[in-house]
């Protein structure tokens, strides 16, 4: 029997740069990443949700070079945002998905364009949206929402697409299936989460933007009480100390880069410095695995390590020799999250997995 035949836009907006990509079923067609200069930008003032027309007709330009006719479009997939906290899984867009996307319910990030972008243009073709495990997925269990104030709970911000994702196709690889494994899974990237996935399910994870292991530009976990003597120093602005902490910190803060590769090159080289402040950063992140093998009780099937920064050798290494006696360590380098996009909406389009409706 012939597979039937689907075609699934996917958008992924970034601050500067607009993803796309058009698939046939699990084929990729066409991938284009679509650049915004800071001149372009600039009339809309830093409001995300101003340069929607504008970031629109850049794709559907974009799409129309391109020659592919969005008439045989199946379904338009786009990139989740910093949304209610929800549950995983693919969810149409509707009208009060794009209301919060608006207002930034969780903050205003370019991903919340991702929605707004797929009704946009879907509506007009007569075909369904969808967005995937955006990182407002929230599956945590009660025990794991205390912080130790009441006025600050513990908030679910992950990279849940790619390790969903990550997490369904390492299970297909050993011919298991994610719901029946118990996984600690890693996203290395720009941000780091580590996730404790109990039968396909993050029952608690390292919020990326404020928790954890530090990262290229995140400063992860630090020192609370110094923190607020910062904050009362009158040195910083509190936009200046959220970025220092989101974007300025991490191998930024010590090293100067956000880049891996260049650091990775430092320590070959002999730069003590460099080596000290990478192997940091994977001494956390095995710290951060161990902290998940307790939430799971010692019941891990295996660790998973995904991400750019899952590419080095050295830093996977590094991680694997601190957590092996866990469980197996397995490494997805890189992150799909285009695919990944695309994988849920065919799940859906083929009947295999229900769509949810936003809360």
């Amino acid at each position: 029997m012939s597979q039937e035949v689907f075609y699934i836009l996917a958008i992924n907006p970034g601050s500067t740069s607009t993803k796309l990509a058009v698939y046939e079923n699990e084929k990729p067609l066409f991938q284009k990443t679509v650049y915004h200069s800071a001149r372009e930008l600039a009339p809309f003032g830093g409001d995300i949700s101003a340069q929607y027309e504008y970031r629109k007709e850049q794709v559907l330009k974009c799409l129309a070079q391109a020659g592919f006719d969005l008439a045989k479009l199946s379904a338009v997939v786009g990139r989740g945002g910093l949304l209610k906290p929800i549950e995983g899984g693919v969810y149409f867009v509707d009208e009060r998905v794009i209301e919060d996307a608006l207002i930034g319910v969780q903050g205003q990030h370019a991903s919340n364009l991702g929605v707004q972008l797929a009704k946009g243009i879907a509506d007009n073709y007569g075909a369904p949206s969808f967005f995937v495990d955006p990182p407002s997925v929230d599956e945590f269990e009660p025990l794991a929402r205390l912080s130790g104030l009441p006025e600050l709970p513990r908030r679910s911000i992950l990279h849940a697409l790619n390790l969903k994702a990550v997490g369904r196709r390492m299970a297909g690889d050993v011919g298991r299936k994610f719901e029946d494994l118990n996984l600690i899974l890693a996203h290395l990237g720009g941000g780091i989460s580590v996730v404790a996935s109990r039968r396909g399910r993050f029952i608690d994870g390292s919020n990326a933007t404020e928790e954890g292991p530090f990262s290229p530009e995140r400063s992860g976990h630090v020192p609370v009480r110094g923190l607020i003597q910062l904050c009362y120093s009158g040195k910083y602005t509190a936009r200046e100390l959220d970025r220092k902490l989101v974007g300025q910190g991490g191998l930024v803060a010590y090293l100067g880069t956000n880049d891996a590769s260049e650091v990775e090159k430092r320590v070959k080289s002999g730069d003590a410095q460099a080596q000290l402040v990478f192997e940091a950063m994977a001494y956390q992140v095995a710290k951060e695995i161990g902290a998940m093998a307790c939430v799971l009780a010692g019941q891990v099937d295996y660790i998973v390590l995904t991400g750019g920064l899952a590419f080095s050798e050295l830093f996977t290494g590094w991680v694997r020799g601190r957590t092996h006696w866990i469980a197996p360590v397995l490494v997805y380098p890189g992150e799909e999250e285009m695919r990944a996009m695309v994988e849920g909406a065919l799940r859906v389009l083929r009947g295999e997995e229900k769509p949810r409706v936003y809360p």
